[in-house]
């Protein structure tokens, strides 16, 4: 991996957030649609993009409210603590309840408050009969802790696992964040001068996984989902949406989201069909939101390994300045780096 130096490193923590935040804000709007044209998608970013105009702003999700919470957590902290983040979780819920919340998290945000935190992880192993939830909400806000374990990758893996047992317990739901982490790592590490080598960049990710999967009775799923991926990245034509909607997947389900997100990530590096733009951070959260489904998620978790590879700089500045908080996730991506500089 490259040597990257201060200044762009802060650049890529930026990124990443900022990232992460815009895939939200833009691709809430169509969450739970089938399909999205791509003509309409195109038009959509073309008008935000364009000259700037007075419009209502695009509101962030649950998926950025609970990353809010792990980035404020991690900076007055400067440690993890998987107490601290549950209390930060259930203050942002009761403070703000309709930012999207499912149903299985707000329970856990109930009890938590029931019991005074006695048990931060205790709800969480009690949902779906003692099996956990396989869901995308750990993955979702796991951005602010891959910044902070960038240069421990031991240290990242540990704590990635601990913040997604705070509300999905199921192997799936944490190994999926732990993927998602791991992309957001890998990009970090890169030089976006040089050309992304996009299968040596999914090779890595599936020997990493290959490290934490456990074989059980449908063994090594990340791994199969990857390797489904490569074959598609591979592919002489270009696999039509229903074809990687098919594949791939675009539900909630962490297994069918997170190699989405990089999948929309590593396929974004090249033109796309249908997508009008030169800017390949914009080509990433166009073309994630397009296919569907879980949009503000999946578009959430690719713009924050986009960002976190291309850096701030390639993010237009129209398109943030119609999305809720980006100034604060600005700070948030700063007073991080900082802390990690001084590690």
């Amino acid at each position: 991996m490259a040597l990257i130096d201060s200044i762009l490193l802060a650049s890529k923590f930026r990124g990443c957030l900022v990232g992460g935040l815009l895939g939200d804000c833009l691709g809430a709007p169509y969450e739970g649609d089938y399909r999205i044209p791509k003509t309409v998608l195109q038009k959509y970013f073309d008008t935000l993009e364009g000259p700037y105009f007075k419009s209502p702003v695009k509101q962030y999700t649950d998926d950025s409210a609970m990353t809010k919470c792990i980035a404020e957590s991690l900076i007055a902290q400067e440690r993890f603590d998987s107490l601290d983040i549950a209390k930060r979780f259930v203050k942002e819920y009761f403070g703000d309840p309709r930012r999207g919340y499912g149903e299985q998290v707000v329970e856990i945000f109930h009890k938590l408050r029931v019991q005074k935190f006695g048990d931060p992880f205790g709800p969480a192993k009690e949902q779906f009969g003692g099996a956990g939830s396989y869901a995308n909400g750990g993955a979702m806000r796991v951005a602010p802790l891959a910044l902070f374990c960038h240069s421990d990758y031991n240290e990242l893996i540990n704590l990635v696992e601990q913040s997604a047992k705070l509300t999905h317990t199921h192997q799936e739901g944490y190994d999926g964040t732990i993927l998602q982490a791991i992309a957001v790592y890998q990009s970090l590490h890169l030089d976006p001068k040089e050309k992304l080598d996009t299968q040596n960049f999914s090779s890595q990710l599936i020997e990493k996984m290959s490290e934490i999967e456990e074989e059980d009775d449908n063994p090594y799923p990340y791994q199969t989902q990857l390797e489904k991926m490569q074959i598609l990245l591979d592919k002489k034509e270009d696999a039509d949406d229903e074809e990687v909607q098919r594949i791939m997947g675009n539900t909630v389900a962490a297994l069918y989201s997170v190699p989405t997100a990089i999948f929309c990530f590593l396929r974004a590096c090249a033109p796309i069909p249908e997508i009008e733009t030169e800017n390949p951070f914009r080509r990433t959260i166009q073309y994630a939101i397009s296919l569907g489904g879980d949009t503000d998620t999946i578009a959430n978790m690719a713009g924050a390994i986009a960002g976190a590879y291309y850096g701030y700089s390639v993010i237009s500045e129209n398109l943030q300045k119609h999305c809720e908080a980006t100034e604060q996730f600005i700070e948030y991506a700063d007073k991080l780096h900082k802390i990690t500089a001084s590690k």
